[in-house]
């Protein structure tokens, strides 16, 4: 009897990822991530057409728009910080929140997208949380 048991809990150790993986998936979140706001802040921060005319719709101002550039791009880079991962995602996770709420209320476009994003750096915040 001691021995199937013994087997039975080998074989669904050998299902779960291992508590040495998890850290390693959560990096590889943290990256993906850090890479989308680097790359949707650096277009906000270049002046990107498409993201002057979001802007502009808005009607907050082209200075709001360089003002989330880097709050993106400071978020991006604080994910891949150690120390600051937690705090980067909490940030990220409020820009989302404007986001989604100027995506539905002004923009009259699909929230889809910052809800996703929303959806990820709350997780990372939730599993970086110290």
């Amino acid at each position: 009897m001691r021995v199937a048991n013994a087997s039975i809990c080998s074989y669904y150790e050998t299902m779960t990822p291992s508590a040495n993986s998890t850290p390693l998936l959560l990096w590889i979140l943290q990256g993906i991530t850090a890479l989308v706001f680097l790359a949707a802040g650096g277009a906000k921060l270049a002046g990107a057409s498409q993201m002057v005319a979001m802007f502009e719709k808005v009607g907050v101002g082209q200075w709001f728009r360089y003002v989330t550039g880097l709050l993106e791009v400071a978020g991006a880079i604080g994910l891949l910080v150690p120390g600051y991962a937690f705090y980067a995602a909490v940030l990220l996770a409020l820009v989302m929140v404007g986001a989604v709420i100027s995506q539905v209320t002004v923009l009259a476009a699909s929230p889809l997208v910052p809800l996703a994003m929303l959806v990820l750096t709350g997780a990372i915040a939730y599993l970086r949380k110290p």
